[in-house]
């Protein structure tokens, strides 16, 4: 009772409701616009994959979920190149409903359609009429001529003449006058017709894929009626029909039409349905399957702020330390790849041992997840005064001289210096600094090396800066001896 609780707050908020609907809607007029150009069933397969990463998501698959996660990138490169066109129709069916073009026609010009293609069948002459919807279609047609003429049966008769030049291509009837004739269509590419219907039935299809438009074709061969709308091919059995699908078509406002909403249609009611199951589970797997508590233990560094003026930090102290945190899955993943550190003020510690206790506030976690157990809880931290000192400059070296050399002499100028430094509490061990290396494997004459100074981290230079240092050294043959 408790979970079912928390799953119906989560859900009963305007914010969520409104996420969810805007997901549906975007499912569902990509089905429509999918279905539309015939590449459906590449959309199942994908849908098919994205369930396979929710499965492995809920169930902590973590193998599955890398692959998804390393190929999700690429696999979205590919889709966006792969849906080029799918994608580009899905935005200007979106743009058709801010900037949707008024259509219009009235039953005189379908009675002059309806009879002129009844007529044109009988007599088994091919012919296409497009009527554009909301979307524009100049950049899908090409070819044929301006007319702009009313339309009348005998003008439409004459130009699906044999003998016309124009009796091929298509005709456009815009605003209640014919605009163009001898128009190209663009070929349909999916494979809704099969390959005994000609050119003139592809093209129509073509049409039908990509725009909003009406296609109304006569087929010479056959002496039917078809029309085409939305990659859909009806037959037409009378003149009724013909007008009755023409004042449909231009009954319609936006991408779905005003009788397409009040029809309830049972086949897009199903599909309304699906696209709202579909956004509910793909919000509940991923939204709330990134809100799931998981735990975590990982080791982050410690970082130590500098100590007042005149104090270091003496002898060793902890590097890093153990902490055991949970939140949702989603804050736990972008806290471990947020290298987080643990900082520990030494700002206004006085000299002295002091043992100080590591909490969250020493850890910048984000507010969604929480420190559970910190190990070790305690650190312990000495801090001393530095005093002036002198001390030894002792050169670091490497390796061995070429044999038949040794050294003779070695000298390092300066060969000390005064350095701030806690106390010396070995009195029998002089205090010293060393150079950078000096590799003797390379050395085989005697020469002038030029180095630099390394110090413990608790020491600090009286000038601010650590001096270069020279290095002198003598060889001597070791066949002397």
């Amino acid at each position: 009772m408790k979970a079912l609780h928390i799953y119906t707050d989560i859900f009963l908020n305007w914010q969520t409701l409104l996420d969810i609907v805007i997901i549906a809607a975007g499912i569902f007029y990509l089905y429509r616009t999918l279905l539309r150009l015939g590449t459906w069933k590449i959309l199942i397969g994908i849908l098919a994959a994205f369930l396979v990463y929710i499965i492995a998501s809920v169930l902590q698959l973590e193998g599955v979920e890398w692959i998804f996660k390393n190929v999700s990138h690429v696999a979205l490169l590919a889709l966006i190149i792969l849906f080029q066109p799918e994608i580009r129709k899905l935005f200007e069916k979106v743009v058709s409903v801010a900037v949707a073009r008024k259509s219009s026609s009235n039953s005189d010009i379908s009675q002059i359609v309806a009879q002129s293609l009844i007529s044109l069948a009988e007599q088994r002459r091919g012919a296409i009429l497009v009527f554009p919807g909301k979307e524009l279609i100049q950049d899908k047609i090409s070819g044929g001529y301006l007319l702009k003429a009313l339309p009348s049966i005998p003008l439409i008769m004459s130009i699906f003449d044999p003998n016309s030049p124009g009796h091929d291509g298509a005709v456009v009837i815009t605003d209640n006058l014919l605009t163009h004739f001898g128009v190209r269509l663009p070929m349909s590419e999916s494979s809704r017709l099969s390959e005994e219907y000609g050119t003139r039935h592809h093209a129509a299809m073509g049409m039908a894929e990509e725009t909003d438009a009406l296609v109304l074709l006569v087929s010479e061969e056959r002496g039917h009626v078809s029309s085409f709308e939305n990659g859909r091919m009806t037959r037409l059995h009378s003149q009724e029909e013909i007008i009755a699908t023409i004042e449909k078509h231009f009954s319609g406002s936006g991408i779905i039409s005003f009788s397409q909403v009040t029809s309830f249609k049972p086949r897009t009611v199903l599909q309304v349905a699906a696209s709202l199951l579909i956004a509910v589970i793909f919000w509940s797997a991923l939204i709330l399957g990134q809100k799931q508590i998981v735990e975590r233990t990982m080791a982050i560094p410690v970082e130590y702020t500098p100590p007042g003026a005149g104090l270091v930090i003496a002898g060793t102290r902890a590097q890093e330390i153990i902490i055991h945190a949970a939140g949702p899955k989603s804050a736990m993943n972008d806290f471990a790849l947020s290298e987080p550190k643990a900082t520990i003020d030494l700002s206004k510690l006085m000299q002295g041992t002091h043992v100080i206790p590591v909490t969250g506030e020493n850890v910048d976690y984000p507010k969604d997840v929480s420190i559970l157990d910190i190990s070790p809880a305690d650190l312990e931290v000495t801090l001393t005064s530095l005093t002036r000192q002198s001390a030894a400059i002792v050169p670091q070296l490497i390796g061995q001289l070429p044999n038949g050399f040794k050294i003779k002499k070695i000298e390092v100028v300066p060969d000390s210096l005064q350095v701030f430094a806690p106390p010396n509490r070995q009195a029998d061990k002089a205090l010293s600094v060393s150079t950078t290396p000096i590799y003797l494997n390379s050395i085989s004459r005697d020469g002038r090396i030029l180095s630099k100074i390394i110090a413990p981290p608790s020491f600090q230079p009286v000038d601010k800066r650590w001096p270069d240092v020279e290095i002198f050294i003598t060889l001597e043959s070791g066949l002397n001896n």
